[in-house]
């Protein structure tokens, strides 16, 4: 930097007009405001110089500051060039700015820079990203040549808009796909719940000789994994982790902590935590004190959270839910109501539905369930189905009739294509001998064609889950599954009867 000084001093001493060289030199260190204020200084700077200060704006900030340039750059008789739109598109993306990015698009085509490759692939990414897919789906099909970041910005578009099937059709007719293009399809089925087909594709891309995920597909796979407690193949990625070594991304750090806290090795999770050490973020704090909590260790979650507060990281909503969670499994009434206050009053963190179910579970689980009820009576929004489903199981613990009743009326309101909540009642009037009202819901339910879903399971098995319900045969080698269930069967009669008979052997003696 004081090298660069020097010869700016130099040519200001000699008249030599170095200004392009050290202009494009500060944006490399970057140091963009001195390099703005020798821009300034230039009378009838080149569209180089223009585009140079565009693109370091739309990398690093503040972004308007490309709008800027971009107008003072028309007006000043300077015109744009292919180059120049493609940061302006990204910056439009980055901003949220739909209109500006149409408005840009006119001026490209007004240009005759339609169909150059970089600025049209960036404007399909723009179109893509403000959710505009309609209007990139257009740019796209007029191209006349694509490459794979054309293919992979759409895939993106469609997927984070939910539509999986129109990312899948893409996917299918890419001529070449790169480690984005599988990226953005595992991340795009893993952000939209279906995981089962994120794991698959993941397992599909590991067989590409050619290709090796990265970061970012390790991270986007790994929630799959989590949910589906799919731990061997979670396993089988942390090691290949850390041999690629991306333990030193903090995201997969992440990942593969609330993989393990979801699959239930609470005790790998820790480790994890504790060899994030100090690289440890909001997200690890609250993804720990979760899984400490959800596992009933309750004690470690909330010494954590404590933990956590003294070296001075400030909570989020999140964290609260984890914690008043913690103190639901702990049957910690005084505590959560304690940290359910501390929320406004010591952090300014207003409350959210969330945080209210937590504590309609912390008051339903200790038994006071009245108290839940006026919980849910007082709470300043209006409460979901998740509130009452909460107070509705905790009936089913104590089995409160009266409660019941009220919160299923309002869950039938909420969700009445929901069987589960019928089914909860229906088991409350049983324990307590109601069986007309037993009687009642079975009539309901069948009148208004309600049905409950079958149960499933998952089992991991050879690197692949695999899901099941009862009576199943659509797994291709279901004789053998059934043969062997058979046979398991028959071996346990046989050795139940053997015990049986040692018993009344014993007894007669």
């Amino acid at each position: 930097m004081n090298q660069l000084k020097q010869i700016h001093a130099h040519t200001l001493r000699n008249g030599i007009d170095f200004n392009k060289f050290l202009i494009t030199k500060l944006l490399q260190i970057p140091n963009i405001p001195y390099a703005h204020k020798l821009f300034d200084l230039i009378p009838q700077p080149s569209v180089f110089l223009y585009n140079k200060l565009i693109q370091a704006f739309s990398s690093h900030g503040p972004y308007h500051n490309c709008f800027s340039l971009y107008t003072h750059m028309c007006l000043n008789g300077c015109t744009p060039n292919q180059h120049s739109f493609t940061s302006l598109f990204a910056v439009s993306a980055s901003l949220n700015l739909p209109h500006q990015g149409q408005t840009l698009h006119a001026q490209l085509v007004k240009l005759g820079y339609e169909f150059d490759l970089y600025a049209s692939t960036a404007l399909v990414n723009m179109y893509a990203k403000v959710g505009l897919l309609p209007c990139a789906r257009q740019v796209f099909d007029k191209m006349t040549i694509r490459d794979v970041p054309t293919w992979n910005s759409l895939i993106a578009g469609y997927a984070r808009n939910g539509d999986m099937e129109g990312a899948a059709t893409l996917f299918d007719e890419m001529p070449v796909k790169n480690v984005v293009s599988w990226t953005a399809m595992i991340s795009g089925y893993s952000q939209n719940g279906r995981y089962a087909h994120s794991l698959k594709l993941f397992m599909e891309m590991e067989k590409m000789k050619d290709l090796q995920p990265n970061e970012v597909t390790i991270t986007s796979v790994l929630p799959a994994c989590a949910s589906l407690g799919a731990l061997e193949v979670g396993q089988r990625i942390e090691t290949y982790a850390r041999a690629r070594g991306y333990f030193k991304n903090l995201f997969v750090c992440n990942a593969l902590l609330e993989m393990y806290a979801k699959c239930g090795r609470i005790d790998k999770a820790t480790a994890i935590f504790e060899e994030i050490g100090t690289r440890r973020n909001l997200c690890s704090w609250n993804t720990m004190i979760m899984g400490l909590a959800v596992h009933g260790k309750s004690n470690e979650a909330l010494k954590l959270f404590h933990q956590m507060l003294s070296e001075g990281v400030p909570p989020d909503d999140v964290t609260f839910v984890g914690a008043i969670l913690a103190c639901s499994h702990g049957g910690m009434v005084n505590k959560g109501r304690e940290i359910f206050k501390s929320m406004e009053n010591k952090f300014s963190i207003t409350p959210k539905l969330e945080h209210y179910g937590c504590m309609v579970d912390l008051l339903g689980r200790a038994g006071r369930l009245q108290n839940a009820y006026n919980l849910i009576q007082t709470m300043p929004m209006e409460p979901d189905s998740v509130a009452w489903g909460t107070l509705l199981g905790a009936c089913s613990f104590h089995n409160n009739v009266e409660l019941a009743e009220i919160a299923a009326k309002h869950l039938s309101e909420l969700e009445p294509w929901n069987p589960g909540n019928y089914v909860i009642l229906s088991n409350i009037y049983a324990n307590t001998g109601r069986w007309d009202g037993v009687a009642k819901l079975r009539k309901t339910m069948k009148g208004s064609q309600i049905t409950k879903a079958a149960g499933y399971s998952f089992i991991e098995e050879g690197s692949q889950v695999y899901k099941f319900i009862v009576d199943d045969k659509s797994h291709p080698r279901f004789q053998e599954i059934y043969w062997i269930l058979n046979e398991l069967s028959l071996k346990m009669k046989a050795r139940y009867e053997d015990d049986a008979m040692i018993f009344e052997c014993f007894s007669n003696v």
